[in-house]
């Protein structure tokens, strides 16, 4: 018992195997509960967590860490949906306080990216784009709270996206495993695909933003 507790709080809560290998399904649950519904948890790695999660439920993976489908597929839609709207409640009662408390410069980005996308595309559109883009999905759902986005609204495309982002990543990782022999040998260079994917989105409206702040400067 004493070295499973040492194991556990040597956890590295960056790597998706470390957090796994620690606490299995339950940690796949509470990680995304934090990361969609706390502000401290906009560093977690919900996507490679899902995916390499997914991936350890195959029997070509790594059998020390091999998961159950069903348990994990629960744990995670459990986690991901809770804490979206747990998020949402923290918002609309506590409005930009907790945001204006932090130092993260990296939190206030995903803010300021998070408020745009609520702008720019409208509710639905944007609730659901950001379940798949780190840090703003962090911050969007505590932002849509303040900006007075209807609960209705929220909950139905928040259980929509998170549907989507939670099941689907799991579910790639699970097809990947079934499919390719001895996976889990590659599954560093595999996690590092789908974190250089997942900040694309966020690069993108990084990059546009500062187009347009030229364009309205040179305009002005």
């Amino acid at each position: 018992m004493i070295t499973d507790l040492a194991s556990q709080l040597a956890v590295n809560v960056l790597d998706a195997k470390s957090l796994l290998a620690a606490f299995g399904v339950i940690g796949v649950g509470v990680v995304l509960f934090a990361e969609t519904g706390l502000l401290i948890g906009f560093f977690l790695p919900g996507d490679s967590l899902l995916f390499t999660a997914g991936l350890l439920c195959t029997g070509s993976a790594d059998r020390g860490l091999q998961l159950s489908l069903a348990p994990l597929l629960v744990a995670a839609v459990v986690g991901a949906l809770a804490g979206s709207q747990c998020g949402y409640v923290l918002g609309r009662r506590a409005g930009g306080a907790l945001l204006e408390r932090s130092r993260s410069t990296r939190l206030h980005e995903g803010a300021s990216r998070a408020q745009e996308l609520l702008e720019r595309y409208g509710y639905a559109k944007a609730i659901m784009l950001a379940r798949f883009v780190p840090v703003v999905r962090t911050v969007l759902n505590p932002m849509a709270g303040a900006l007075g986005v209807p609960v209705r609204t929220f909950t139905l495309w928040q259980v929509v996206g998170g549907l989507v982002w939670s099941v689907g990543l799991v579910l790639a990782g699970y097809a990947l495993g079934s499919s390719v022999p001895n996976v889990d040998r590659y599954l560093l260079p595999i996690v590092a695909v789908i974190v250089v994917v997942s900040l694309i989105p966020l690069a993108s409206e990084v990059v546009r933003s500062r187009r347009a702040a030229k364009t309205r400067e040179s305009n002005g």
